[in-house]
């Protein structure tokens, strides 16, 4: 285990559980990169990456008092994951198969291509003395398979979830869709956003479900109320890249939630937040802070 912190925060606002990895971010001059043996690129760079992290760096970034549980390898990855997260109180279990790994092609207009290493160890799962006993106000579970075992343990708790590109047909996402209460998901691989939409609500215990759709902005369907669509926040400044934008804009939205701020600014917050996560070189180096997302939210 490792503990970061001597002492919790107190009320601990958030606990992400899983979802922690290294990015190799590769600058590559366009996509779909056309076949050729040898390319000259900028330098590669490994930085901390994956949803969990993310969302946790976000959060803490904007002020909330986070607690993060993951599994994650003995190796030079595993030490670059702890060294990222070293303000936040993180408790960690030993990854059998190594750290979770990604490759990013990015290409000049900020798109990316992830090529993900799950590392995936079959029957793995997320040991419970590294959560039992915290009782935060909010529970964020990423769709890593040893953290689905967590659910029951996490009774009585709001909990959020981001699908990610799920298709709508995966049975693998089914427990994290209809499990939680407050279901984030990406349009990127979704025929029909609003089918799947329904059927979140329809076969789970969700409350409210986002999909995002890039430059689209997003749609957000509730139990008691029809699809409304909102427009993304402008870009503050040139893209750089679109690695964790997602995450960025789910920290913003939870931000806005545990602030008890209305659905549409929780909305208004999370776009803010993906917009500047669009204008900052990497994943996870630089999120929007409180005091900036505010200021933009009130401008």
């Amino acid at each position: 285990m490792n503990r970061d912190l001597p002492d919790l925060p107190d009320p601990l606002d958030l606990l992400v559980l899983g979802g922690s990895g290294v990015d190799t971010t590769v600058y590559v001059p366009g996509l779909p990169l056309a076949y050729r043996d040898t390319y000259h690129v900028p330098p590669v760079v490994d930085r901390i990456g994956n949803t969990g992290a993310g969302v946790a760096l976000g959060c803490h970034a904007l002020g909330l008092g986070v607690a993060f549980a993951d599994l994650i390898g003995d190796d030079p990855q595993g030490v670059l994951i702890r060294h990222a997260l070293r303000e936040i109180d993180c408790r960690f279990g030993p990854a059998r198969a190594g750290t979770r790994r990604s490759v990013l092609l990015v290409g000049p207009d900020g798109r990316r291509t992830s090529l993900h290493d799950a590392r995936a160890t079959p029957g793995e799962r997320l040991p419970r003395d590294l959560y039992a006993g915290l009782r935060p106000r909010h529970a964020h579970v990423s769709i890593t398979d040893f953290c689905r075992h967590a659910y029951p343990d996490l009774d009585g708790l709001p909990i959020s979830t981001d699908l990610h590109d799920w298709d709508g047909v995966n049975e693998y996402h089914e427990d994290f869709a209809y499990r939680s209460d407050l279901v984030f998901m990406s349009a990127a691989a979704l025929a029909d956003p609003l089918a799947v939409m329904r059927g979140v609500i329809e076969r789970g215990r969700a409350h409210t479900v986002v999909c995002t759709r890039g430059a689209d902005g997003c749609l957000v369907l509730t139990r008691d109320a029809a699809v409304r669509a909102f427009p993304a926040a402008p870009l503050p400044g040139p893209v750089a890249d679109s690695n964790g934008a997602g995450d960025a804009f789910v920290s913003g939205f939870l931000y806005g939630t545990l602030r008890g701020r209305p659905l549409e600014e929780c909305v208004r917050l999370g776009a803010i937040a993906g917009a500047h996560a669009c204008t900052a070189p990497g994943t996870h180096e630089s999120p929007i802070t409180e005091s900036l997302l505010l200021a933009r939210a009130s401008a």
